[in-house]
């Protein structure tokens, strides 16, 4: 039991029905849980097969008691809220040749769907926009105020509502992720909204 609970490799040993009857750690940590936790459980209800058939296959060959390796290609959510894929190999195992065999289950972690892109940065307002134009060209707060008839405190309003919502480090983010949107039309000088 002790050598099972150290195989790095995510493991359960479950009955010809599928259901749970010893997980490792390992197995437990996919689904954020302890090993206890999982008995019971049947696999299918942990991972979803990519092909139904495949399963089905499992079933079949469990009965008549062949002995091979099935893999199974299957897709979860893990613990994390990362949905992962992967294989899953099923292999019947018993103590005698006449017994119905158990199943040895092992999981083999393929890789993991990307997380799904952020949403877009709202666009800047008419005014943002022109002071971050101001801005790409050179321009000091005081120049920019000037241009767009604010205050110095209302450029740096603006800018700070900018770098919040676009979570910018500084001025020269600003000016990047303004190109990158949308914000600021590329390849023209000097710059324009």
């Amino acid at each position: 039991m002790l050598l099972f609970n150290r195989i790095p490799m995510p493991v359960a040993v479950c009955d010809a029905s599928g259901a749970i009857i010893l997980a490792n750690p390992a197995m437990a940590a996919e689904w954020g849980e302890t090993s206890g936790t999982l008995r019971g459980r049947n696999v299918l209800e942990l991972f979803r097969p990519e092909e139904k058939t495949q399963v089905l296959r499992i079933a079949e060959a469990v009965r008549l008691r062949h002995r091979s390796r099935y893999p199974v290609a299957v897709h979860w959510e893990a613990a994390d809220g990362v949905r992962r894929h992967g294989e899953l190999t099923a292999e019947p195992v018993s103590d005698t040749v006449e017994a119905v065999p158990g199943l040895l289950v092992l999981l083999r972690v393929l890789g993991e769907e990307c997380a799904p892109a952020p949403a877009p940065a709202e666009a800047a307002t008419a005014a943002e926009a022109r002071i971050l134009a101001l801005l790409a060209g050179g321009a000091t707060t005081a120049q920019a105020a000037r241009e767009t008839g604010l205050t110095r405190d209302g450029v740096t309003y603006h800018l700070r509502r900018l770098t919040e919502r676009w979570g910018a480090a500084n001025r020269t983010e600003l000016v990047a992720r303004a190109y990158a949107l949308g914000v600021l039309v590329p390849g023209v000088w000097p710059p324009a909204a």
